[in-house]
């Protein structure tokens, strides 16, 4: 089973991916930590990504995946899988892929970047993110909001239990 936690920045999918893992026992990988360093100095400077640029990033996290899949290993990974093709990609073809939406207000998402630190992502790329994302449809993915507590949220996810949800 692969988890994905997806969601613009700032919508929690690192607390939330990491906390799932650890209740399932699941590897975690943090998405972010597998953007090339040119991605990343982009995203610093302000710069948003384009679909050339997550190209490569999208691959490195298949990788990933399939190695994860290889060794028999469940996987939570958070990845802001911001558009359906993205998604796509993610799943290709495989049904032992689930998503997780983490969903927000932008004033909720703008709040929780301005009291981030050390972290490359620019909080001025909040709306091109915003702009860029294709929610999910409730079949595609388990929504959540980002309202509740992560321990709250952490717990609505594994309510819904281990079958995967894609479209």
């Amino acid at each position: 089973m692969i988890t994905i936690v997806m969601g613009v920045s700032g919508s929690g999918k690192s607390t939330i991916g990491e906390g799932l893992a650890q209740r399932t026992g699941a590897a975690f990988i943090d998405g972010d930590t597998l953007h090339p360093p040119a991605n990343r100095d982009k995203m610093a400077r302000g710069i948003p990504l384009d679909d050339a640029d997550r190209q490569p990033w999208l691959e490195a996290i298949v990788a990933q995946m399939q190695h994860h899949r290889e060794a028999g290993r469940s996987l939570v990974l958070a990845c802001s899988a911001l558009k359906t093709r993205y998604r796509d990609v993610l799943r290709q073809g495989h049904d032992d892929v689930r998503f997780v939406y983490l969903r927000g207000s932008r004033d909720v998402l703008a709040s929780r970047l301005s009291h981030r630190s050390g972290h490359f992502f620019d909080p001025a790329l909040l709306d091109s993110q915003l702009a860029t994302l294709e929610e999910p449809s409730h079949e595609e993915a388990l929504w959540v909001d980002i309202g509740d507590s992560p321990a709250t949220m952490i717990e609505d996810i594994l309510r819904v239990g281990g079958a995967p949800l894609h479209g």
